[in-house]
């Protein structure tokens, strides 16, 4: 009897060590850290053999112009990136330098210029430009078919049609984040943080889209907010969010104890702060990367994240603009600028 009562005892201890050993093994893990580098390198990488093999078959090198007005020192140091990532894949590159006293006609003069230049394939004027220059108007002075920001107002409708386009490069650069690593997006909710033209509006509609269109979307349900939205309707979108993507600018405005178990957070934010440790300033988001990332699923880091991805992108865009994949009838790229 005792013999067996001992056996029993034995018994439910190994079975109660297996079951611990089970829960512990089936605890979440955090977040898988996205690496924006590794993912842009991989698409700079395809993007050199398609540059190579456009070459091969005996067309021109693609070439890229990047105005720079003024000495905005983050300006500099974006610019910079594009052209070492143009000279990497193998498309040749110009900075046009001009001081921030331009007038906005001179200005208007320059773009016309390399508008007309068939040597230039793909354009940009970096942003963001003195107070006195109307920033719209020379995003539509560009021509469509080589504005490879996809900020003139021809693509931006394209975009918003489900058209194929020139894609600004951030809200292409997140997309390609989310189809690369695999996050599901139809049927999900999504939250965007951020109603910016250039970068929350354009994520949303690639978010939102029909996935059978000429310019496939995301088949998501999204919701965007913006400064006006009070921090406990935030809090009330971003809890049911599959998909969050912080683009508003606001250091640490997505803490931990907002987001569901399993989310994937995108970070597109760049704020500057000073760090209180060294006395220097540093990169950060719009996301509390550390406490975030022990709730979520995928979490994508600043620095290192989606910026690598949007300059990537970028060269996407130079070799549409050298293959002319993006056809606009001139006549009517004019009419509607003009209007």
């Amino acid at each position: 009897m005792m013999a067996t009562l001992r056996a029993l005892r034995k018994l439910c201890r190994h079975s109660h060590q297996q079951t611990c050993s089970l829960h512990l093994s089936s605890s979440r893990q955090e977040a898988v850290i996205i690496s924006g580098r590794k993912l842009a390198r991989q698409i700079r990488s395809e993007a050199r053999a398609d540059v190579e093999d456009w070459v091969a078959a005996g067309n021109r090198r693609p070439h890229l112009s990047v105005v720079l007005v003024g000495d905005n020192p983050a300006s500099h140091s974006y610019v910079l990136n594009k052209t070492r990532a143009a000279a990497e894949v193998g498309i040749s590159s110009e900075t046009i330098l001009k001081p921030s006293s331009i007038s906005e006609e001179e200005l208007l003069d320059l773009i016309t210029k390399l508008n007309t230049d068939h040597r230039v394939d793909g354009l940009l004027v970096q942003l963001p430009l003195p107070d006195h220059i109307d920033e719209r108007r020379v995003c539509n002075a560009v021509c469509p078919g080589k504005d490879v920001d996809g900020f003139h107002v021809v693509n931006v409708g394209r975009m918003c049609l489900d058209q194929s386009t020139m894609l600004p490069a951030t809200p292409w650069g997140v997309w390609e984040i989310i189809k690369r690593t695999g996050i599901q997006t139809l049927g999900k909710n999504v939250l965007v943080a951020g109603r910016s033209k250039n970068v929350g509006m354009p994520i949303a509609m690639l978010l939102h889209t029909d996935g059978r269109h000429e310019r496939p979307g995301g088949d998501a349900t999204v919701t965007i907010s913006h400064r006006y939205t009070p921090r406990e309707q935030l809090r009330q979108h971003t809890k049911i969010a599959d998909i969050i993507v912080a683009a508003a600018g606001i250091p640490n405005l997505i803490t931990a104890d907002m987001i569901k178990e399993g989310a994937a957070v995108i970070d597109v934010g760049i704020n500057r702060i000073l760090d209180p440790l060294t006395g220097k300033n540093r990169l950060v988001g719009d996301v509390d990367f550390e406490g975030v990332r022990k709730k979520a699923s995928f979490i994508t880091p600043v620095p290192g994240g989606v910026g690598p991805m949007t300059v990537a992108m970028l060269m996407k865009n130079t070799i549409k603009a050298a293959k002319n994949v993006i056809l606009t009838p001139p006549q009517r790229v004019r009419m509607v600028a003009s209007s």
